[in-house]
């Protein structure tokens, strides 16, 4: 058979299997409240959790690729990117475990909102009448979510809320950041975001133990060790298939299948009696998740 015989046949694998692995990505992070939730209930702060998940990480990268410290520290715009990817998981996975999963999912993406602004300013990408469509949307939709029943103003009511749009602004810097520093190698990427998950969660979780407001880790035991071994192969897994799918995807189409991370989460919440549906709810949705959609074309 010749080279062009065979093309065809391997072409929608080519396809189906970096979708495949951002899906994996998606899953990944629309079912970690979960296990977040159960490292909680055996006395872990989801904080201590988050730090001690991403310090493993951490050292598998070291263990593997060593190399990437020394692109670190030389490459110093991926210190921003330590901090945005830092700030947004912590701000992410205390929310989920804290507060009503879906609605700080759909804050979290808020994404275009911030999206706009981040590459006006960082990346000097020029304001379209197509970003103000989604800007709009993006808005009416948080607006619609936060509305309060009794009246007053749309803004997050609730630390989790308020924790849903800090990691979606955060969130949006790091992938502005990921886009300006594409040249530099990937293992010092994950690394530097890796690193971040690590610091920013392990030195909130210190600060709230030494004013009072955050328990200490408990004493080690099998439950809550093994709990954050597995989920530290999980997310090791699911970035390793981020960085997969991305790199083999348009970004349109990379962006469209990461929204998938709202059904996941919010199927799973809803099962397991993690959030709560109304109609506001699922309007403010179908307008933030149609902001992001247009962002992707």
């Amino acid at each position: 058979m010749t080279p062009d015989a065979a093309a065809p046949r391997r072409a929608p694998w080519a396809r189906l299997l970096p979708a495949l692995a951002l899906m994996l990505n998606s899953l990944t992070w629309g079912v970690s409240w979960w296990p977040f939730r159960q490292l909680e209930a055996r006395g872990l702060h989801p904080l201590w959790a988050t730090a001690l998940i991403y310090a493993a990480a951490v050292l598998a990268i070291t263990i593997a690729r060593p190399q990437a410290w020394r692109q670190l520290f030389a490459a110093p715009a991926l210190w921003v990117l330590v901090l945005a990817s830092g700030t947004t998981n912590a701000s992410f996975n205390w929310g989920v475990t804290i507060g009503d999963v879906v609605r700080v999912v759909l804050l979290f993406y808020l994404m275009p909102l911030w999206a706009v602004l981040l590459a006006r300013l960082l990346l000097g990408e020029r304001l379209t009448g197509a970003a103000g469509v989604r800007v709009a949307m993006a808005l009416a939709g948080a607006a619609i979510v936060l509305w309060p029943a009794g009246g007053g103003w749309p803004l997050p009511r609730t630390l989790a809320e308020g924790l849903g749009v800090l990691g979606g602004a955060t969130f949006a810097l790091n992938n502005v950041m990921l886009r300006r520093e594409a040249d530099e190698p990937d293992a010092a990427r994950a690394l530097a975001m890796f690193l971040g998950g690590a610091l920013v969660a392990g030195g909130l979780a210190l600060v709230l133990a030494l004013q009072g407001t955050a328990a200490w880790p408990p004493a080690p035991a099998p439950g809550w060790v093994g709990g954050a071994l597995a989920m530290a192969v999980l997310f090791l897994a699911g970035n390793l298939a981020l960085q997969y799918g991305a790199a083999r995807l348009p970004a349109n189409v990379t962006a469209v299948v990461m929204v998938t991370e709202v059904l996941f989460a919010s199927v799973s919440a809803l099962w397991l009696g993690a959030a709560s549906l109304s109609a506001p709810l699922v309007l403010g949705a179908a307008l933030i998740i149609g902001a992001t959609l247009l962002s992707a074309r």
